[in-house]
């Protein structure tokens, strides 16, 4: 309880927090907040920019929000397309409108949506891409993905980190560097590399999450090293504390001692590690997407969104393609400034300090 008042007086850390519980939610919630689904396409309206939506009529009143659609024309003069809007019909905007089918949750049922409009009108918050796909809709589908397979690693990368330092640090001697030479062999593999020949010898019937889950589970079987040697030199201060020698005389195994006795005060130095290694699985994930070795469309991903918008010409003319790198910094930014906070309250160096 301590931890949280701490944590909501901390005007920072408490706002880092709820901007990662609003983008967790919504990606939660993604079928019912998105108007349209993951897979939705109408091609005639690629690069729509953003639907803009009125509350004043004609008339200078107050009116119910509403849209137009858009027409898609070529400008001779210009030579490009450019999109009008037909103003002979208004498209109203409606909470809870029926749509595409989903399973709510993945489990019921359901086709509503949060908001959308009249049928036949197109509401396109944040426009489309290339291939008319709704960029809004997809930066929430997107973000699963971003947002949640780093924890993937963290799932691999902790409990053998943990275990592997822990035995190391606990008998020391020549199986001490044994394995510390073992996990720095680990630690000099060339990631960057790797990944170049994962993406080429990888079966090509996989679909591009198979393949992008089977690469981050052989990137945290190589990154558990480096945590592993913290988490040893841990050890190595706290196996001879009292504590530690007292259940050596009670008899109980070398095992009980690592996993119930020695490696539970290290719980503050892995809240805080977890803490501060999500954002740098997010920018893999982003970094690897955008060089086109991890989620391959159609499906999405904030990396993959983000690489259509490396063309100077739509970074120009269509920003709203920036929006998922706007995520990708503030996701992290609150990740890191949360982790911060964090160690400051868990680390008792950094109360010192």
């Amino acid at each position: 309880m301590e931890f949280i008042n701490k944590i909501y007086k901390d005007k920072f850390a408490f706002t880092a927090f709820l901007v990662l519980l609003f983008l967790y939610l919504i990606i939660l919630f993604a079928d019912f907040i998105s108007p349209y689904s993951n897979h939705y396409s109408n091609r005639n309206m690629s690069y729509a920019p953003p639907s803009k939506i009125y509350t004043i009529n004609e008339n200078g009143k107050i009116s119910r929000p509403y849209t137009y659609n858009y027409i898609r024309e070529y400008e001779p003069n210009l030579m490009q397309t450019i999109y009008k809007q037909d103003r002979s019909v208004k498209y109203y905007i409606k909470p809870f409108v029926k749509g595409e089918k989903y399973k709510f949750l993945g489990i019921i049922p359901c086709d509503r949506h949060l908001f959308g409009v009249s049928d036949g009108g197109m509401l396109y918050i944040l426009g489309t891409d290339i291939n008319g796909r709704d960029v809004f809709s997809r930066l929430l589908f997107g973000g699963r993905i971003s947002m949640t397979i780093g924890f993937l690693s963290l799932f691999i990368v902790f409990p053998i980190g943990l275990l592997y330092g822990g035995i190391s640090g606990y008998f020391g001697g020549i199986l001490d560097n044994i394995m510390m030479r073992f996990a720095e062999a680990v630690m000099a593999i060339p990631s960057f590399y790797l990944l170049i020949i994962l993406a080429a010898i990888l079966p090509s019937g996989m679909t591009s999450v198979q393949r992008f889950c089977l690469i981050i589970v052989i990137l945290a079987l190589i990154g558990w090293a480096g945590f592993a040697r913290v988490i040893r030199g841990m050890v190595l201060s706290i196996k001879n504390e009292e504590f530690v020698q007292a259940a050596k005389t009670m008899g109980a195994s070398n095992l009980r001692i690592i996993t119930k006795h020695i490696l539970p005060q290290t719980t503050s130095y892995v809240i805080i590690a977890l803490t501060l290694s999500v954002p740098s699985y997010i920018l893999a994930e982003s970094g690897l997407s955008f060089l086109g070795l991890g989620i391959q469309q159609p499906d999405a991903s904030w990396g993959n969104m983000l690489k259509e918008a490396q063309e100077f010409t739509n970074i120009l003319y269509r920003p709203w393609l920036l929006t998922p790198g706007g995520l990708i910094f503030i996701a992290v930014l609150s990740f890191n400034i949360l982790g911060d906070a964090i160690r400051d309250f868990l680390d008792p160096k950094s109360k010192i300090r």
